[in-house]
Order: structure tokens, then C-alpha cells, then sequence
């Protein structure tokens, strides 16, 4: 396996890894907290975003302006049917989503759901390193690498591992400041 592939892996985990944070509720409208509700549209699952338009008109506000009005009693049922702890207020043209005020206990729950979720991230960094060692060590044992070069390559795997577990670290930090100072 090589270095580059190696580093692409790990650049999807960090990826995956800031999606999970930016779907997190803290306190600010958010409309990527609406990105894994699907809306029962003509008998098809259909993401919200394909069915309306979402915007954030204030800090604590999302509003959703379906396309076709027929579409709004189904936004409305897929968003009390998610876990995402809003009530929609449906004014039958759109529907108004209400971030209440975070309180302290509500702030600390979610600094350990995002400290989970960053140490999951870790796991999937270092399960990638895992398998380019033992790439390497099977390259050495197969006689294709030297053991300096082995040794190289395994002080560059680590140095890539280093870099996006400080990465992760980073993120997990503003997130929990963001959190943390609303």
C-alpha cells in the first residue's frame, strides 16, 4: 500500500469525521442537522434539500420553503419522525424550525458526544496505519524492501497518522469551544 493511498483514507476520515461534527446541534441554526431527513415524495425518499429550500434567516431559525406546497405536511411528519429534538411550527406555506437556548447540562452532553465521535475518528486513523505496517512488514518479509527501508516507511506512516490524529484534535477543540461559548 502505498504512502498516497494511505493518506487519502485518512483524509476521508477526517472528512466523514467533520460531517459528523457539522450535523452536531449546538444551539446555532444549522441546516446540515436536516442532511439525513428524507421526505416521503411521491412515494420516493427524497432528501429535504431536493424538496424545498432551507436557509437560516436568524441565528437560531431554519426555514424551510418546499417548491411544491403538497410536500409540506410530509417535511413536517419527517421532521417530528427524526431524532433531531425540533418541533416544526408549519405555517402552511413553511415551516420555521426553533433552536431553543442550550442549557449548561445540554452543553456537556454534547462535548461528550463529540469527544466519542473524535475518538472514533482516531480509531479509523489509526486502523489505516495499522494496515499500511503490516503492508510494509509483509513487503520486507517477502524480500521486496529492505530493512531500512521499512523502517523509513514506517516512520513516514506514523508522521501521516500523527498529522491527521492532530488534525482530529483541532476540530474536536473549536467544536468544543463553539459548544462550550454560544
Amino acid at each position: 500500500m502505498e504512502l498516497q493511498g494511505l493518506e487519502e483514507r485518512m483524509q476521508k476520515s477526517i472528512e466523514v469525521f467533520k460531517q459528523n461534527l457539522s450535523e452536531i446541534r449546538a444551539g446555532r441554526a444549522n441546516p446540515a442537522i436536516l442532511n439525513k431527513i428524507n421526505v416521503e415524495y411521491y412515494g420516493v425518499a427524497t432528501p429535504i434539500n431536493q424538496v424545498a429550500g432551507i436557509s437560516v434567516p436568524e441565528a437560531r431559525t431554519i426555514v424551510i420553503q418546499p417548491w411544491d406546497i403538497t410536500v409540506l405536511k410530509a417535511i413536517e411528519k419527517a421532521i417530528l419522525a427524526s431524532d433531531i429534538g425540533l418541533n416544526p411550527n408549519n405555517d402552511g406555506k413553511v415551516i420555521r424550525l426553533n433552536f431553543p437556548e442550550l442549557t449548561e447540562e445540554r452543553r456537556k452532553e454534547l462535548v461528550k458526544d463529540i469527544k466519542k465521535i473524535a475518538e472514533d475518528a482516531r480509531v479509523s486513523v489509526r486502523s489505516i496505519r495499522r494496515d499500511g505496517m503490516d503492508d510494509v512488514k509483509n513487503k520486507q518479509k517477502k524480500s521486496e524492501i529492505t530493512e531500512d527501508e521499512k523502517t523509513d516507511i514506517e516512520d513516514k506512516i506514523q508522521k501521516l497518522t500523527d498529522k491527521y490524529v492532530a488534525e482530529i484534535d483541532k476540530l474536536l477543540e473549536d467544536k468544543e469551544k463553539e459548544i462550550m461559548n454560544i
